[in-house]
């Protein structure tokens, strides 16, 4: 009987280490029974496995910036120099709306997102205060009193029958009891930097959740907008083709038209209805929606859209120093920076545990027992110059054998930290094709509003000359109709038109941070872990075993 031939292996894609692990895993079930394995070879394998130096992995790289030159060349976009180049802080005022600036200042005050926000970062600066304490001695000041007596046939009675029965009374005041932890690693001071790493992360994000709210309030005000200056224009469509209805009945019951005609003019007015409810519905949920980002309820967005104020179209200039400024002007990209930074430091801290402390402590006081249960006799011995008392104890901690606990440790803080630098490489690159995507937006969007501004001057040349005509009696009412159909109908399409330029403008300054710029500086140095001057010392140490 034929065997079929055992599958190929295919090619292990473990990172170093792992293949190591697997192989020895392999090797575990090649053993005798369960029986041998968990009586002999467990200890013997945490050893080994405590020991063996681990296979040097490749760490995570920080990018440079992308390349986007050509991008920036073919935009079209006015470019400037200097930190006026970017958007200021409060970039929306540049459309020049009264009505919008008031809804972004109310959502600024009462949303409910970024209020979470900031009491995140509250949080994330109070943890920042009690790192600090750990580089300072702490000191505190004790007191105590006891009152026992001890059994007549008891324990210590056993020992010495003289204390059977004894009543005894002690108390201690101790106003010096300090411990400080003298770190001469620099562990606590790493501490303190990752939680202000983590701090000026969250603020960082703070900013990014107030950009990401106000360019939602500005589209949403835009869109609704837009969708207002259509809903004009779909009325006023519905109108007329209520208008074409009637002339159509007119003609068929005078047996100028058919039926055909009639019922063509009722299906174009239904689709006029169709719409014009589409965009009742749309400014309906942009006034929800901006009721909801103001923090309030949706009656409060209902009078919004009554002026006749229109936003101006803003125009965004493109900053010459694009890319390489990004870094600071983008809240997103700082947060992340800032977190790798703090992931670095908690590198440090593990490394540290490896190499001995040492630790302080020193109490200081009065203490005194009498073998009375008067407290007025203890008083006589306790604030006497004889009661005093102090203890100097220096503690010294070597870890030698941890059973890998510490390289485990270790390495988990590596690949955080890794993964911290491929986070802040793939926000940068997302930030470039944002930038690129909206230069491209809003390249597209001009040109098709401004296309589509000719074609209605067109079209309005066209409807003054069929009035010319009509008053000529060389056209019918109808006609005038129909060519009023066809402007409004441009007109209707350029208010869509109009909104996403306004919407692409939008995109754009988020793109460019919004305002931000308390980002790191270009020539600030980037975190480098394995740079620490502990490294060497950490590697020796697990060569040997340790850890």
């Amino acid at each position: 009987m034929l065997r079929e031939p055992a599958p190929r292996r295919a090619p292990s894609r473990l990172r170093p280490g792992r293949e190591s692990i697997a192989s020895w895993r392999m090797g575990v079930i090649r053993l005798g029974t369960w029986r041998r394995w968990l009586c002999c070879g467990t200890p013997i394998a945490l050893f080994l496995a405590g020991c063996a130096p681990t296979t040097p992995v490749e760490r995570a790289q920080f990018l440079g910036a992308p390349a986007m030159e050509r991008t920036l060349a073919g935009s079209g976009l006015k470019a400037a120099a200097g930190e006026t180049a970017w958007p200021r802080e409060e970039w929306w005022r540049a459309f020049r709306s009264a009505e919008l600036d008031g809804v972004i200042d109310k959502a600024l005050r009462d949303n409910q997102s970024l209020k979470k926000a900031e009491d995140t970062l509250r949080g994330a600066d109070a943890i920042v205060q009690v790192a600090g304490a750990r580089l300072l001695p702490e000191v505190q000041a004790t007191f105590g009193m006891r009152q026992s007596r001890n059994p007549l046939h008891g324990v210590v009675a056993s020992y010495n029958p003289a204390q059977g029965g004894l009543q005894k009374t002690m108390a201690f005041i101790n106003p010096l009891a300090l411990t400080w932890e003298l770190d001469f690693w620099q562990k606590n001071r790493a501490l303190l930097d990752s939680a202000i790493g983590e701090s000026a992360a969250q603020e960082a994000e703070l900013q990014q959740a107030r950009l990401l709210l106000t360019a939602s309030v500005a589209r949403a005000y835009l869109r609704g907008y837009a969708a207002a200056r259509q809903l004009e224009v779909a009325r006023a469509l519905t109108r007329l083709r209520r208008d074409l209805v009637s002339l159509a009945e007119t003609r068929y019951r005078t047996g100028l038209d058919s039926l055909d005609g009639v019922q063509i003019a009722r299906a174009e007015f239904e689709n006029a209805v169709r719409r014009e409810a589409a965009a009742q519905a749309l400014v309906t949920l942009q006034k929800d929606a901006l009721a909801r980002l103001m923090g309030e309820g949706p009656d409060a967005a209902r009078d919004l859209y009554a002026g006749r104020s229109a936003p101006a179209p803003a125009s965004p200039p493109l900053p010459r120093s694009l890319p390489l400024e990004l870094l600071a002007h983008r809240p997103d990209l700082a947060a992340a920076l800032r977190r790798a930074e703090a992931a670095a430091a908690r590198v440090h801290v593990a490394k540290t545990m490896f190499l001995p402390s040492i630790d302080l402590a020193i109490t200081g006081g009065f203490e005194a027992s009498v073998t009375s249960t008067k407290i007025s006799k203890l008083a006589g011995y306790l604030f006497t110059p004889s009661a005093i008392g102090y203890a100097v104890s220096p503690g010294l901690r070597l870890p030698i054998f941890q059973g890998g606990r510490l390289s485990g440790n270790l390495e988990l803080q590596r690949a955080d930290y890794d993964q911290a630098v491929d986070s802040y490489n793939e926000t940068l690159l997302q930030a470039a094709q944002q930038v690129a995507d909206a230069i491209a937006n809003l390249k597209r969007a001009r040109a098709e509003y401004e296309a589509q501004s000719r074609y209605l001057r067109v079209a309005r040349v066209q409807y003054d000359l069929a009035q010319s005509r009509l008053r000529d009696g060389m056209k019918d009412r109808r006609e005038i109709v129909a060519e009023r159909v066809d402007l409004l109908e441009s007109g209707f399409a350029q208010r869509a038109l109009e909104g996403d330029r306004l919407i692409a403008a939008v995109d754009l300054y988020q793109a460019l941070g919004g305002g931000y710029a308390d980002g790191p500086p270009l020539a600030a140095p980037k975190p480098a872990p394995e740079s620490d001057p502990l490294t060497p010392a950490v590697e020796t140490i697990q060569s040997l075993g340790g850890g």
